[in-house]
């Protein structure tokens, strides 16, 4: 993980380093230092890689098999609550569109008072954005849910 957050300062390092001077020790020793970084990590990526291949090949003769797959258990249970996280996030998101849609005006954006059938700026017709019944975003004026078929109030 450290090397994730750090490789973007390398980019940003060795970006740095074309305008300074090239004789400079200062910048000599920021250029070894990124290729050496870059080269640990292209190392890193490889025998990462060998790793995955001669596992798949003989998972058997390793003895870590077993953390492993505990490990990729783990993995996937963490990556199923990140899922549910995101939906909860974007649910909560969806709503709070819809909450701030009422009473907005889709023609000019004004923010009308609740209740109100036209907008007060600039006479347009007002009405959710979303169907009544299955929440679907749809466009001002449409009568039927292109979703679910469902008739739009007046």
């Amino acid at each position: 993980m450290p090397n994730d957050i750090f490789s973007g300062l390398g980019g940003l390092m060795k970006g740095l380093s074309g305008i300074m001077p090239q004789d400079d020790p200062n910048v000599k020793l920021m250029n070894a230092q990124t290729e050496l970084g870059e080269l640990k990590q292209q190392e890193t990526d490889l025998l990462a890689e060998i790793g995955r291949l001669a596992f798949a090949a003989d998972p058997g003769a390793y003895p870590q098999a077993g953390k492993l797959r505990l490990v990729q258990s783990n993995l996937a249970e963490a990556q199923s609550k990140l899922d549910g996280a995101k939906r909860v996030q974007e649910e909560t998101k969806a709503l709070k569109d819809a909450e701030d849609a009422k009473g907005r005006c889709p023609n000019c954006g004004h923010q009308n008072a609740e209740g109100v059938k036209f907008c007060q700026e600039c006479g347009g017709k007002l009405g959710s954005p979303f169907c009544q019944s299955c929440g679907a975003a749809m466009q001002p004026g449409i009568r039927f849910c292109g979703e679910c078929g469902a008739k739009q109030g007046d």
